[in-house]
């Protein structure tokens, strides 16, 4: 199952624009962000600042709300999502999960960000920040006609798994799984092991 990430047919455009040349021309006041395949509009990108976590931004920015603050120090992956770069010595996008409560929002400035609204959600609200969120804003339905969720396999398997507890660590479980999932390509199905001994 490929990861769409439609962001990367703009490659050569964000790669140019986040490495300023020696000329004061070329330089950007506003940071380039890309966040759950949308490119962050100006008026809000210029609301980041240098002493501001992606966190913060995500939060009380965006209103993206599924990233959570927890212990504030990089330990519980409450925080957790997913960001995307182009690098070049390899020629290819990578991506690293990182801690969104210790990452400066300008730190992201040139990549691209996923947040566990970027993957699946029950939500179908494409209206609300400028359709940041990743659904369309209409239910999707099967092949019968139900309507049934907007979640990707890693989230229906935590779901249908029962994975988890009280369900504030859950998003950053499931972008680690994800940041693994689009590192490697490795599909949900392939992840093995002996669980018995948990």
């Amino acid at each position: 199952m490929p990861i769409n990430l439609s962001y990367e047919s703009d490659i050569a455009t964000l790669n140019n624009a986040a490495q300023p040349s020696s000329n004061d021309e070329n330089y950007r006041s506003t940071p380039l962000l890309y966040i759950n395949s949308h490119r962050i509009p100006a008026h809000l990108a210029t609301l980041a600042r240098p002493n501001q976590t992606l966190l913060d931004f995500l939060r009380n920015t965006l209103h993206l709300t599924g990233s959570k603050l927890g212990c504030g120090e990089g330990g519980c992956g409450a925080c957790t999502v997913l960001l995307s770069r182009f690098d070049k010595s390899k020629g290819a996008v990578v991506h690293s999960t990182v801690n969104a409560c210790l990452f400066p929002v300008l730190g992201a400035d040139g990549c691209h960000v996923t947040t566990v609204e970027g993957i699946g959600s029950w939500r179908h609200d494409a209206n609300k920040n400028g359709g940041v969120n990743s659904s369309n804003g209409s239910a999707v339905t099967n092949s019968s006609g139900e309507e049934t969720d907007n979640l990707h396999p890693i989230q229906r398997a935590m779901v249908d798994m029962h994975g988890s507890q009280c369900g504030y660590c859950t998003p950053g479980i499931v972008m680690a799984l994800y940041g693994l999932f689009a590192q490697d390509g490795m599909l949900p199905s392939s992840i093995s092991g002996d669980n018995s001994g948990d």
